[in-house]
């Protein structure tokens, strides 16, 4: 089964039936979680004023009769996160966590407020790191696990399968060569196990306070691969470059649309006055930079989209002198080398027919360069 795939079909038969709520309390958690696994659901959300609701092939779905209020909520999450989480939810109205339940597997849990009230989402995690083969990914994609070392940021919208694709090239490298892997998350969401490398996992919050204490810590251990669940503050952003400038090969994700508006992501988050300098390291480090959207498949389920550059000569220059509108042009300079735009694999989608010329024309960041790559391809 596709991962990126879920039954669109079962939407229709979770609004027909409604599920009760159970009457033992302390096993509500369980069987909700239980009905998203049985009916392959993606989350389970938990909204005061609202029954429970789960995702099942991007659509959400009310699956019980009873509204929940935040006192709800909190009782039905908070026992089940560890310590550290509980500690930040009550310092901080807000946690993040992996949990495990037997028979139903890890989970990813966050625990919020809005509207004054407790909220939270629960997004499923599969048993078992997917083969790279199985993502119905660009052809081209595989690549990056082959990248001797440098700065690979793979960038993409919330739920775009980022994560998936980062945690299924380090399976492929796992897989092929002898090497020692370290990856710092936040929660870890897949469990690697080791085969040819060694894979340590580092999450933070457990193993480690914070992103930047862990990398540094990485640092010190010898490792060939660095994977950073995010890069989320100035000073991990500042350690990462750092490493993928001095030999190691960096894999790590970013909330961006397209490859200018990552490598701006990460200048921006820097005082004015630093830019400049940030920019001379993010050209020396980056090697790569591959930005991910999903798509309704024809068929049923999704499939992805993305486009790639693999940086040269010139995207190393239009870093330096901050003309990131030239990358695009970039892309297509640099295809020989493996790069591919987001246009080229949307159009492959269409006449391919996977996916629907209009859903893939609202996705793409260049229409006339869309409309070309149909024309190319007839």
């Amino acid at each position: 089964m596709d991962v990126f795939d879920d039954l669109d079909r079962l939407a229709d038969e979770l609004s027909q039936e409604g599920t009760a709520r159970p009457p033992a309390t302390g096993a509500v958690l369980e069987h909700w979680l239980g009905v998203v696994v049985a009916r392959s659901g993606s989350e389970l959300l938990f909204v005061a004023g609202e029954p429970p609701v789960i995702r099942v092939a991007g659509q959400v779905v009310r699956v019980g009769d009873a509204p929940l209020d935040g006192t709800d909520v909190e009782d039905l999450i908070l026992p089940a996160l560890p310590p550290h989480a509980q500690r930040a939810y009550r310092d901080h109205g807000i946690a993040d966590a992996a949990i495990k339940r037997p028979g139903l597997g890890r989970c990813r849990v966050n625990l919020h407020h809005e509207r004054g009230r407790a909220a939270a989402v629960i997004r499923m995690l599969p048993t078992r790191v997917p083969a790279l083969s199985s993502l119905d990914l660009p052809p081209g994609t595989e690549a990056l696990s082959r990248v001797p070392r440098g700065l690979v940021i793979v960038g993409g919208a919330t739920g775009s399968g980022k994560t998936t694709t980062v945690a299924a090239l380090v399976d492929e490298i796992n897989r092929r060569d002898a090497k020692h892997i370290v990856t710092i998350e936040d929660p870890i969401e897949y469990e690697h196990t080791n085969r040819q490398s060694i894979v340590q996992q580092v999450e933070v919050g457990v193993d480690a306070p914070d992103f930047p204490t862990a990398l540094r810590s990485a640092l010190r251990q010898a490792p060939d691969v660095i994977v950073i669940g995010e890069m989320r503050d100035p000073e991990t952003m500042r350690i990462a470059l750092s490493a993928g400038e001095t030999g190691h090969l960096v894999f790590s994700t970013l909330h961006t649309t397209d490859v200018p508006s990552t490598l701006a992501r990460i200048t921006d988050s820097f005082p004015a006055e630093r830019q400049p300098t940030i920019r001379q390291e993010v050209a020396a480090a980056l090697t790569a930079v591959y930005v991910q959207t999903l798509l309704p498949r024809q068929s049923g389920g999704r499939i992805p989209a993305a486009e790639l550059l693999m940086v040269s000569y010139g995207a190393r220059q239009h870093i330096r002198s901050n003309a990131l509108q030239h990358l695009h042009q970039e892309i297509t300079i640099t295809r020989r080398h493996g790069s591919f735009s987001l246009e080229e694999c949307l159009a492959r989608l269409v006449k391919t027919g996977l996916v629907h010329k209009t859903e893939a024309a609202l996705r793409a960041n260049h229409p006339d360069d869309f409309e070309h790559a149909l024309q190319t391809l007839a």
